[in-house]
């Protein structure tokens, strides 16, 4: 005689996914501002997010500067050098390419 298993079922519900912990290996890295990293950094552009006008410069000027640059998403960033004084300002390798920016500008680029 040949028995046969029941079919399985599913007994998982949105809840139990909701509750459960995610795991470490698959949770996507935190988005921080460059302009809080310190020398040696190293990581790539997250997203770049201006929150409103800066020092008489619009949010939409300041974005267009940083993409002039070189800021895009998924650019390898690594940070080289800080300024002597309130560690201002940065040189930043871009994909290759050395630039210095302020804390202040860095502060609209994530990095992860």
């Amino acid at each position: 005689m040949v028995h046969l298993n029941p079919m399985p079922t599913l007994t998982t519900t949105m809840t139990d996914i909701a509750n459960s912990a995610p795991d470490e290996s698959v949770r996507a890295p935190r988005a921080v501002p460059l302009g809080l990293a310190r020398h040696g950094f190293q990581g790539r552009v997250d997203a770049i997010v201006v929150d409103g006008d800066r020092l008489g410069v619009s949010a939409a000027e300041i974005e267009r500067r940083l993409l002039e640059l070189g800021i895009v998403e998924g650019a390898a960033v690594h940070i080289l050098h800080e300024g002597p004084i309130g560690r201002d300002p940065i040189a930043v390798r871009v994909n290759g390419t050395t630039i210095a920016l302020r804390r202040r500008e860095a502060m609209a680029i994530l990095v992860v």
